[in-house]
């Protein structure tokens, strides 16, 4: 009895299913609509080429042609964006009661004026000029005094001392590194104690006073 049961229902799927599909293959085709049109400017009446024609909320799209003109496959009830640089965009909705599978339609596109802040072109200074504005440029008294001190010799050790290296002085000192490796390889590098340029060094660092406690 099962067995029947769901042979029955197996036949009346077979049976309506093919009327489903072919319900909505004709619901769908008589949805679709080839949109003809061309794009015009609101002023001189000229066809506007490179205009982007895209249906809204999708990634498809076109262009006019050298004439404006442009052809595209569209459904009922989308609506159709165009856009162009210079002018006010556009949308045009296409009517879901529309009659048959073809629409053309004239959109003229508005010029979109955009003011900018005026801008000063002035020639290059010559060197006397820069020289003579160079001269004359007054600087604060603060930022002398701080180039004055950042320039000192302490500071300057200072600063050395506790700026961290940057990419470039890293990456020298580790190809440095590899170099002095590679040059001392198989063999036993000589000893610091035995150089005078080190003991001299040793000597002057010490007399600075780097070797003093830092609290």
């Amino acid at each position: 009895m099962q067995m029947k049961r769901i042979l029955l229902l197996l036949c009346v799927a077979l049976i309506t299913t093919p009327k489903l599909v072919w319900a909505q293959f004709e619901t769908l085709k008589d949805s679709v609509v080839q949109l003809y049109g061309v794009v015009m400017t609101a002023d001189s009446l000229r066809g506007l080429p490179l205009v982007t024609v895209k249906i809204k909320n999708q990634n498809r799209g076109t262009f006019t042609n050298d004439q404006g003109v442009f052809s595209i496959v569209v459904l009922k009830g989308d609506v159709i964006e165009f856009s162009s640089v210079g002018f006010k965009p556009k949308s045009v909705n296409i009517p879901h009661t529309l009659e048959g599978n073809r629409f053309s339609i004239i959109q003229l596109m508005v010029v979109d004026t955009v003011y900018l802040p005026a801008t000063i072109i002035k020639a290059r200074p010559n060197r006397q000029q820069f020289e003579r504005d160079f001269v004359n440029t007054s600087v604060p008294a603060d930022k002398i005094e701080v180039a004055r001190k950042n320039t000192q010799t302490a500071q300057s050790r200072i600063l050395l001392q506790s700026t961290p290296k940057d990419g470039t002085e890293s990456s020298n000192y580790t190809l440095r590194n590899q170099a002095r490796s590679s040059y001392y390889s198989g063999q036993l590098r000589p000893q610091p104690i035995f150089s005078p340029a080190a003991w001299a060094e040793f000597i002057e660092a010490w007399k600075r006073g780097d070797f003093k406690k830092k609290y």
